[in-house]
């Protein structure tokens, strides 16, 4: 009889310093299936976003107790919540109210679940009555400053990501929003893979924002007839390796989540990993722990290139 860890393959450990995990529901809408897929991988951590379809955040108690409870009895660790606050569903001109509110549930939820990170964005703008860039700017720093302030006084730290938003692609605009924020409660997630949806090169970003990048999700893609297409990494022509080999060189330490996005992207709408969604997340982990052992020459390779 085959064991499903040899039917999955051999787990391969990680760099230095690094974790692998991987986001639940891009394996399962279930938690039990999102369970199955980190245990089946070997990995000993995990980034919460939806159960059933329902943010963390929105969970009523008795679903959160079972979520906390059933985490510690799989002995898998959460290290970060990924919140909508500010994200592509809430535009610079939408109600902050919820943004507040949410960062405000999930104070004690994060505190239960023994993480301090929660996922944000810095809010598109308004696609029916866009405000000028300037206006946009002055409106996102002053929400992003109010709720850093918030996340210190929770103990919280908030993690921008480079996706939807006035900072998403711009290392400029990343940059004045930490100096003006200027708080210990914003720092930065870098995504491999959001370059070629939101069009700017991801690599080329990582190297202006890497002293500020505290965690990393790692997908793929390539660009076919003008939309995305995700990839397993590696595959694509989003540099996986050369980012992750950079980060790796500048002393980079902490957790790579895979998103694999190959068929939940709930930006759209998307969001059932369908039967075979357990057995593909586990074949992207896979393929992320090959691809990182590879990693120590690929920066020896590019160190030596620099002298």
């Amino acid at each position: 009889m085959t064991s499903d860890t040899e039917a999955h393959g051999s787990r391969l450990p990680p760099p230095p310093g690094i974790r692998y995990a991987g986001i639940g529901d891009e394996a399962a809408p279930d938690l039990a299936g999102q369970i199955r897929a980190h245990q089946l991988l070997g990995w000993s951590a995990i980034e919460l976003r939806d159960i059933d379809g329902t943010a963390v955040a929105d969970l009523d108690d008795a679903a959160f107790d079972h979520v906390v409870t059933a985490l510690h009895e799989a002995r898998l660790d959460v290290v970060c919540v990924d919140s909508r606050i500010a994200n592509w569903a809430r535009p610079i001109t939408g109600d902050f109210e919820l943004d507040c509110g949410e960062l405000e549930r999930l104070a004690p939820m994060c505190a239960a679940l023994g993480t301090r990170h929660i996922r944000v964005m810095s809010y598109p703008n308004d696609p029916g009555a866009p405000l000028d860039e300037p206006e946009w700017a002055r409106r996102t720093i002053s929400r992003m400053s109010r709720l850093a302030r918030q996340a210190e006084d929770a103990g919280l730290v908030l993690l921008h990501e480079n996706c939807a938003g006035w900072a998403g692609a711009d290392p400029a605009r990343t940059l004045r929003l930490l100096a003006e924020v200027d708080s210990p409660a914003l720092r930065l997630l870098f995504d491999t893979g959001n370059g070629v949806a939101y069009g700017y090169e991801a690599y080329d970003l990582l190297t202006e924002l890497i002293t500020w990048v505290d965690h990393v999700q790692v997908k793929d893609a390539r660009t076919e007839a003008g939309g995305a297409v995700y990839t397993l990494p590696g595959e694509g022509g989003c540099r996986v390796a050369d980012c992750l080999g950079l980060l790796l060189d500048r002393g980079h330490a902490g957790t790579w989540t895979i998103e694999p996005h190959r068929t939940v992207r709930p930006h759209e709408g998307r969001t059932d990993a369908g039967g075979n969604g357990i057995d593909e997340f586990v074949r992207y982990g896979r393929e992320l722990e090959r691809l990182a052992t590879r990693l120590p020459a690929t920066a020896a390779a590019r160190q030596g290139a620099l002298r």
